[in-house]
């Protein structure tokens, strides 16, 4: 399937600016049971979607998953590495109208073809491999006459070298990793990269907690990083990985952000920022677990006017540090998983241009999700985010504060191995500070109560 449709971004791109020519597209493919996802590596490696992602839940791995990554996306036979990814979405959020009467989100209540993607994947050779995904915008902006502009970058990056040795004594996997940001490497679904939401709205002005720690999406695309991974015994896992800004050289891995843009800036880090990881793991029958913590210590240069950045004033200095676990029962037709995560994080704002002064912010996630048969899935997630008032950094809060307290639970049907089709509700029990007139105009936390129906469909 890949090969018929990749006629090039002209082609998604026109299907993208098309709901109807892709709805009737999806209602086809619903009776087609061939496609997986992801397409590529199912193909490579023979086995079907279930056999690496928990309950067909992508993109949550099992342990095969989590192997198949560890080893470079090495398993199985080199194959057409390509595949898509389209999403179509609807946003409906409890208020749209600011305190003008103007729309908040102006694409609210619009069945939308929201993003697609395109994807490069699996074997090079016996130790190298690797994923690659570009990713199309429909509606990414509105130029000076109203009319919607779409965007083309860098997603998700990972290309690694990785070797194994195993005897009766010891089973080690070793590699090197570059990827375009931090966690995306990692094979857990509690860090950031790959931690739910999934899917979410790109244009609900509420689809989300309006603050968050840098290593939680900051960096995502605007990086470079070579790092080096060991993992003891299928328990014990060690990474350090070195970050960059992503230019010259590395200027791929940040496609679509670039130097001055006034929509995609590239963000420009001041040095080389450092990141470790270490996580431990334990299986038994059709249960794993695993307990670990990340850190990142990153100083980034501020920019002008014109999104250049700025030499010699200083950087805003961020250090995070993350401690996060996950739990399995995986057993058809049952798979229950859980997530936790908890970062804390120190900013100094050398510059005085993003804070007031010495800042913190501590954000807490939790989630759990059951799927029956690999078809039908529920999921309850709970977001908390707190820390230091700060006029500069927060000025949408009457009282200067990113406190945000959020509850997502989600329906999902999958009819297909490739096709997701989900419901999801963000409902806010405070936001930027209170439950009621948090930004001293009269609105509450719950008008900004999100509904999102989404299709999500891989081939």
């Amino acid at each position: 399937m890949a090969q018929s449709f990749f006629f090039g971004w002209p082609f998604l791109i026109k299907l993208l600016r098309r709901p109807g020519t892709l709805l009737v597209a999806l209602s086809v493919l619903l009776f087609c049971q061939s496609a997986q996802a992801l397409p590529s590596f199912a193909r490579q490696t023979g086995q079907s979607c279930i056999a690496c992602h928990a309950g067909g839940q992508f993109p949550e791995l099992t342990p095969y998953g989590r192997l198949f990554k560890l080893t470079g996306y090495t398993n199985g036979v080199q194959t057409n590495p390509l595949a898509a990814m389209i999403v179509g979405d609807f946003t409906s959020t409890r208020n749209n109208s600011d305190g003008a009467g103007s729309s908040i989100s102006p694409k609210d209540k619009q069945f939308i073809l929201d993003f697609g993607s395109v994807f490069l994947g699996g074997k090079i050779t016996d130790v190298i491999g690797g994923f690659a995904q570009f990713t199309y915008s429909s509606y990414d902006h509105q130029d000076a006459s109203g009319n919607w502009v779409g965007h083309l970058g860098s997603d998700n990056f990972d290309l690694r070298y990785a070797d194994s040795r195993r005897d009766a004594s010891r089973d080690v996997i070793w590699g090197v990793t570059l990827n375009n940001n931090p966690t995306v490497q990692d094979v857990w679904n509690s860090t950031p990269a790959w931690g739910y939401p999934y899917v979410s709205s790109t244009l609900g002005a509420f689809g989300g907690v309006p603050a968050s720690t840098l290593i939680e999406g900051g960096l995502a695309q605007q990086v470079a990083g070579i790092g080096a991974y060991v993992y003891l015994n299928k328990s014990l896992y060690l990474e350090l990985t070195s970050y960059q800004t992503a230019k010259d050289t590395w200027q791929f891995l940040s496609l679509g952000n670039k130097k001055g843009d006034t929509y995609h800036p590239l963000t420009y880090m001041d040095g080389s920022s450092p990141y470790a990881r270490l996580a431990y793991t334990y299986e038994w029958g059709a249960q794993n677990v695993m307990v670990g913590a990340f850190a990142m210590n990153a100083k980034i240069l501020p920019l002008d006017d014109s999104n250049n950045p700025i030499h010699g004033q200083g950087s805003t200095e961020y250090r995070d540090v993350g401690f996060d676990g996950q739990y399995q029962y995986l057993l058809e037709p049952h798979a229950f998983t859980a997530q936790i995560r908890y970062v804390r994080e120190e900013i100094r704002d050398h510059t005085q241009t993003l804070f007031d002064g010495p800042a913190s912010l501590r954000s807490f996630k939790l989630k759990g999700s059951y799927v029956y048969g690999a078809k039908y899935g529920a999921s309850l997630a709970y977001t908390n985010v707190n820390g230091s008032s700060d006029a500069t950094a927060y000025p949408d809060s009457a009282s200067f504060s990113p406190d945000t307290q959020m509850w997502t639970p989600e329906i999902f049907w999958l009819p297909m191995q490739s096709l997701r089709v989900g419901l999801q509700y963000n409902y806010f029990t405070r936001y930027l500070g209170a439950t009621n007139n948090y930004d001293g105009n009269g609105r509450d936390a719950s008008e900004n109560d999100t509904t999102y129906l989404y299709m999500w469909y891989a081939f």
